[in-house]
C-alpha cells in the first residue's frame, strides 16, 4: 500500500463502543476500510475499536474523521454504497449535501454530493438550458434524468424526452442484428436504467404506454417542436454541430433541455467538429443558457475511478504544454 511507513501513527478510538455498529464500519473483511484508505491515500490498522492510521498528518486526520463519520452513521446501517457516496461528499471542499436541493424521486436522499453536483441541480432549476461537460461518473446523465423526474412528478412539465447519438465509437447500426429499435437500445439503455432506478419499473413502462415518456435516438428529433417537455441529449460529445443546433431549436414553450457530454471521449471521425465543443464556444454569453464542468474531484464511483480520471487529465495536460512547445514549423 502507498502509504506505508510515512509519518507518525495518528490513533482514533470509537466510543462508545458497539460491536455491531464496528462490523457495520470496516465491512466484510475490512472492505469500508479500503475504501478509506483509497479515499485519503493513507493505511489503517485496526485492534477493537481502536485505529491507527499512518500517512501525512492531514491526510491522516481526514481519514480519521471519516471513520468516526462512517462509525456515526453505522446506527442507522451501513452499505458500500454509503461509503463510496459519502467519501465523495468528504473529500468535497465544502459540505455539498447541506446545500443541495432535494429532488422528488423515490430515492428520498438523492442530492447533489460535490459543490459542482449542487451547482448543476441548481442550474437546472433556473435555466431553460443548462450544459454539464466532464468525465464519465460524475453524475451528469443521472442528476439530469433525476431532474426531469422531479420536474414531471410536480406537473412542472407534461413528459420527458431522453435522446443520445445512436453511433458511437466508429460503428454503423447496420452491423446489429434486429429492427431499428432493438439495434438502437443499447445505446440508450444507461437512460432505460436511470429511469428505472428513479421511478421503479412499473411506473417507467406505464409511462412509455402513455408516452410520457420517451427514449429515441437523436435522429427522431428532427423536425419536432417540444413542449411542456424535460429534454435530455446524453454523450452530446457525438454529436455535429449541425446536430447539436437541431436539439437545441426543438425546444418548444414550457420546455427544459438539459445537454450532457464528455469532450475528452470523442467518437466522431477525425477531422469531424464536435458539437459539444462548438456550442460551448458559440453560446458561452447567451443569456438563459448555463454551463456546469465537472472535473475528477466530482466522481461518484470507486475512489479509483477519480484517480485514473485525474492521471488522464494531467496527461492531456502535458500533451497540450508540450505541443505549444513545438515551433510552427515543426
Amino acid at each position: 500500500m502507498p502509504a506505508a511507513g510515512r509519518g507518525r501513527a495518528l490513533n482514533v478510538n470509537l466510543a462508545p463502543v458497539d460491536n455491531a455498529r464496528l462490523a457495520a464500519l470496516c465491512g466484510p473483511l475490512d472492505e469500508n476500510l479500503r475504501q478509506i484508505e483509497a479515499a485519503f491515500d493513507v493505511e489503517i490498522a485496526r485492534r477493537g475499536e481502536s485505529f491507527s492510521i499512518h500517512g501525512p498528518l492531514g491526510q491522516a486526520r481526514r481519514a480519521g474523521e471519516a471513520i468516526e463519520h462512517f462509525y456515526d452513521q453505522a446506527k442507522t446501517g451501513l452499505a458500500i454504497d454509503d461509503i463510496q457516496l459519502g467519501l465523495v461528499e468528504l473529500l468535497a471542499t465544502h459540505p455539498a449535501a447541506q446545500t443541495a436541493a432535494g429532488l422528488l424521486t423515490r430515492k428520498s436522499d438523492l442530492h447533489g454530493r460535490t459543490p459542482h453536483q449542487v451547482e448543476y441541480l441548481k442550474q437546472i432549476q433556473a435555466h431553460d438550458i443548462t450544459f454539464a461537460i466532464g468525465p464519465a461518473g460524475t453524475g451528469k446523465t443521472y442528476l439530469a434524468v433525476a431532474s426531469a423526474v422531479d420536474a414531471f412528478e410536480r406537473d412542472q412539465v407534461s413528459r420527458i424526452v431522453l435522446t443520445r447519438p445512436a453511433v458511437e465509437a466508429g460503428e454503423r447500426l447496420g452491423f446489429l442484428p434486429g429492427d431499428l429499435a432493438q439495434k438502437v437500445d443499447p445505446y440508450l439503455r444507461p437512460l432505460y436504467d436511470a429511469l428505472y432506478d428513479l421511478m421503479g419499473f412499473d411506473k417507467v413502462a406505464k409511462l412509455f404506454e402513455r408516452q410520457a415518456i420517451e427514449v429515441a435516438p437523436l435522429a427522431y428529433m428532427r423536425g419536432r417542436t417540444l413542449n411542456h417537455a424535460f429534454i435530455i441529449l446524453d454523450e452530446a460529445q457525438n454529436t455535429t454541430p449541425e446536430q447539436i443546433k437541431m436539439f437545441l431549436t426543438r425546444i418548444g414553450i414550457g420546455a427544459k433541455a438539459v445537454v450532457t457530454g464528455d469532450v475528452t471521449q470523442v467518437d466522431l471521425a477525425k477531422g469531424q467538429k464536435c458539437g459539444l465543443v462548438e456550442a460551448r464556444r458559440i453560446l458561452a454569453d447567451v443569456r438563459g443558457i448555463a454551463f456546469t464542468d465537472f472535473d475528477a474531484g466530482d466522481v461518484v464511483r470507486h475512489p479509483l475511478v477519480a484517480r485514473i480520471v485525474a492521471a488522464y487529465e494531467k496527461e492531456a495536460a502535458r500533451e497540450e504544454a508540450a505541443r505549444n512547445l513545438v515551433p510552427p514549423n515543426h
